[in-house]
């Protein structure tokens, strides 16, 4: 499923949320990235449209051949971005390499968010920050969770491992990440039980090792 056939269907899928609100939620989020940027599960390539001139080297990480195939054809020819292979939890790149990580709608599908985060910090450089926009369990919302709950084990067979339960703001600030920006929203144009969702900015803290 998770083949051409797949990453189409998932561009198809959130067209009206990014129509609604995701498109401006990443463009005011990326206002943020600068320098050396890294994205994990860079899927199809939303973010691409939104990096501002004040990212110097741009590389994607997407471990999903169809979506890294769609990708590429949306990149087009830029020289500055490079294209790689790797998962969030496995980045073969070098310790403090990055002045900022994003990771959109990615830690709910990974096998680890501790792992992947684990990741990130070590990529970043100190000082550095993730900019983060995820999915994630419905906090306050009972009956929503309940349904939540109910469904993450069918809906991960269909939605590639998506997790509908995940606490992903509690395991960045668990992390050791200082929280500068968190912001609770709620996804329009997509099923009830994916619209609770985090955006913000995590700092790794200067007096780090």
């Amino acid at each position: 499923m998770w083949g051409p056939l797949g990453a189409w269907m998932y561009d198809r899928s959130l067209s009206g949320a990014e129509a609604e609100c995701l498109g401006d939620w990443r463009r005011e989020l990326l206002l943020g990235a600068r320098g050396d940027v890294l994205e994990i599960g860079a899927g199809t390539g939303a973010n691409i449209a939104h990096y501002p001139p004040s990212v110097r080297r741009l590389v994607l990480a997407e471990p999903n051949a169809g979506m890294r195939a769609r990708l590429k054809r949306k990149l087009g020819d830029r020289p500055e971005v490079t294209v790689i292979d790797a998962t969030a939890e496995v980045i073969p790149l070098p310790d403090r390499a990055f002045d900022v990580v994003v990771s959109t709608m990615v830690l709910c599908s990974v096998d680890s968010p501790g792992r992947s985060l684990a990741e990130v910090w070590r990529v970043l450089r100190p000082g550095g920050c993730l900019l983060f926009l995820e999915h994630v369990a419905a906090e306050g919302r009972p009956d929503r969770l309940r349904w939540q709950r109910l469904l993450e084990p069918v809906w991960r067979c269909m939605a590639g491992n998506c997790h509908l339960t995940r606490h992903t703001l509690d395991v960045i600030a668990e992390m050791g990440f200082t929280l500068e920006d968190a912001r609770r929203e709620s996804i329009r144009k997509v099923p009830g039980v994916v619209r609770p969702s985090i955006r913000g900015v995590a700092r790794r803290p200067l007096s780090t090792a």
